[in-house]
């Protein structure tokens, strides 16, 4: 979501929240590192390289739907989210995880405990969340509406209720 797959580039949630920094006079500098289709074991690999080069005071994480796509059990997932928290906040960042969560054709059962995973991975670790940082999107009656062909990234007109969905917790964060 956060590599704006499908959309214009600058349009995407991560470009609007530079634009409000910038509105807001909070002096801080945005480093979009996603990858689109990456996975938790992706991002897992990659950040002590992102934290030692850009030594962030707040790290936004937002993996893990990927993860499901691809069937990857869910114990990897949140031990890589867990180990990703745990190595920002060693390297003296705050984390805020960005909650995903899973269509119902994925089976009740499984659609919870994909939830559950974000709240049990921040409270285990003391990091911020935003349970389900698509919230009035895809929990929606007319969610559709939102998304692109693929049923799955949300459209340019999505973003900025992202954006607000995750402001108050980057916001915070920043403080």
């Amino acid at each position: 979501m956060s590599a704006e797959y499908g959309l214009k580039r600058g349009s995407g949630w991560v470009a609007l929240l530079e634009q409000k920094l910038s509105l807001e006079k909070i002096a801080a500098t945005v480093i979009n590192a996603s990858i689109s289709g990456d996975t938790t074991s992706g991002g897992r690999s990659r950040l002590p390289a992102l934290l030692s080069q850009h030594q962030p005071t707040l790290v936004v994480i937002e993996l893990g739907g990927n993860d499901a796509l691809r069937g990857l059990p869910l114990a990897l997932t949140q031990d890589n989210l867990s180990v990703m928290t745990r190595t920002a906040q060693q390297a003296k960042a705050d984390v805020l995880l960005l909650g995903m969560q899973v269509p119902p054709n994925y089976g009740r059962s499984y659609a919870q405990a994909f939830a559950d995973m974000y709240v049990q991975t921040a409270k285990a670790n003391r990091a911020a969340l935003v349970p389900f940082f698509l919230k009035g999107i895809a929990d929606v009656p007319d969610s559709l509406k939102w998304f692109q062909a693929d049923r799955i990234h949300p459209k340019e007109e999505a973003h900025p209720v992202i954006m607000s969905n995750v402001w108050p917790a980057i916001k915070k964060g920043l403080q």
